[in-house]
């Protein structure tokens, strides 16, 4: 590992990754990545996520710095759930997953400018919810916890009322997949746990 550390950057201001970061004992500087995430024609979602976070790693990416960046989508029959436009579709959206197992994918990108080197990867999970009565998804959409959130529901909030189980990493669903994230700093000749604050 380098003597000297770069500056840990995250291009998200997703405040679920920012308080998993910081759960950690992490202080990365807050640089989100403004960027087109229209899908391309035919994009398949895990091309989609892998792309998208490779992007947003490289947007603003300056030397001295490790930028980390990260997506997360929700797959239901092949069809991506981004986040919702307004409440009308994040309900729909939650009426369309209840009762079901969908998988949700993030793709993280691990980007030194320095050295010109970009670690990636990509994590599934599959998450069954639970059924959902019309007035549960009324007042689940009515608290505005699913207006942000790919698929319409926060797994660490009042989400977790209706995820009736998880295979896979819990972490993966929050948006940051942390064992595979610490593999990432490793193959970048790097040990996640230096990066803590003193």
């Amino acid at each position: 590992m380098p003597d000297a550390l770069p500056r840990l950057v995250l291009a998200s201001g997703s405040p679920r990754r920012i308080d998993v970061l910081r759960g950690l004992g992490l202080d990365p500087l807050v640089r989100p990545a403004d960027i087109d995430e229209t899908p391309l024609a035919g994009e398949a979602p895990d091309r989609y996520a892998l792309r998208l976070a490779r992007e947003k790693a490289h947007a603003r990416a300056e030397a001295g710095e490790l930028v980390l960046a990260a997506d997360t989508i929700v797959v239901l029959d092949d069809e991506l759930f981004g986040k919702p436009r307004d409440a009308a579709e994040a309900g729909e959206m939650l009426g369309r997953l209840a009762g079901r197992t969908h998988q949700v994918l993030t793709g993280v990108a691990l980007y030194e400018p320095a050295a010109g080197r970009t670690e990636e990867s990509l994590v599934s999970t599959h998450v069954h919810l639970c059924a959902m009565t019309e007035e549960e998804i009324v007042w689940y959409v009515g608290t505005g916890e699913p207006l942000d959130k790919a698929g319409s529901y926060a797994v660490q909030g009042l989400g977790a009322l209706f995820v009736d189980a998880i295979d896979g990493n819990y972490s993966n669903v929050v948006g940051l997949p942390l064992p595979e994230l610490a593999r990432m700093f490793r193959a970048l000749d790097y040990d996640l746990r230096q990066f803590r604050s003193p």
